[in-house]
């Protein structure tokens, strides 16, 4: 009995067992990429029984407005993942554009996203670096950026909405990239998410 008892109190007070670490690949623990706010590192959270909660594990949502979108939103946009984004973030020559209504962006982002929420997306083509002509935005430049634009998640219709409106305005279709996975997605792989400031 005693036995049992030394066994019991030794478990007990041994050290818990390491959580296996979640890196974003194999070899890449974090990647550091540039904010308004200073750098920021994104990682995925480390608790391995981590899982969603509340609006974000949701999975049926009304069709119509959350029907589920289509992997190209437009002819010529090209659709990215999680890997891509993290490179897009620490291109100066892509601007990644959080599509979302201000609300839904101060409520958590990907960090170094720029709010550009879908309803204006097609009349703030000049921070990409486009010129305004007689007919929307002369976006042909070599110093026009490229877009990768994201929303809530697949079941969000922000994002292709913007890309339609902007390509419509003028800007190329093959300089936007379309996250689809969104913050759904992003939040279930347990990257970093930030609170940015109110604008």
């Amino acid at each position: 009995m005693k036995k049992i008892y030394l066994a019991v109190l030794c478990a007990a007070l041994a050290p818990p067992l390491a959580a296996e670490p979640v890196n974003i690949q194999p070899d890449v623990a974090a990647v550091t990429v540039p904010t308004p706010q200073g750098p920021v590192d994104i990682a995925r959270v480390q608790d391995n029984a981590h899982e969603l909660s509340g609006e974000w594990a949701r999975t049926s949502r009304p069709c119509p407005n959350f029907c589920i979108q289509p992997m190209v939103p437009a002819p010529g946009v090209t659709p990215v993942g999680e890997i891509e984004m993290l490179g897009f973030l620490q291109d100066p020559a892509v601007v990644v554009i959080d599509s979302r209504v201000e609300p839904d962006f101060l409520g958590g982002a990907i960090p170094g996203a720029v709010n550009m929420p879908y309803t204006q997306a097609a009349d703030r083509l000049g921070e990409l670096g486009c010129e305004p002509d007689f007919e929307g935005f002369d976006c042909t430049g070599a110093e026009v950026k490229s877009a990768a634009l994201y929303c809530n998640g697949p079941w969000c219709g922000q994002s292709p909405t913007a890309a339609r409106r902007m390509i419509e305005a003028g800007f190329p279709a093959e300089k936007i990239f379309y996250y689809r996975g969104g913050m759904q997605v992003w939040r279930m792989l347990g990257l970093t998410v930030v609170m940015p400031p109110k604008g």
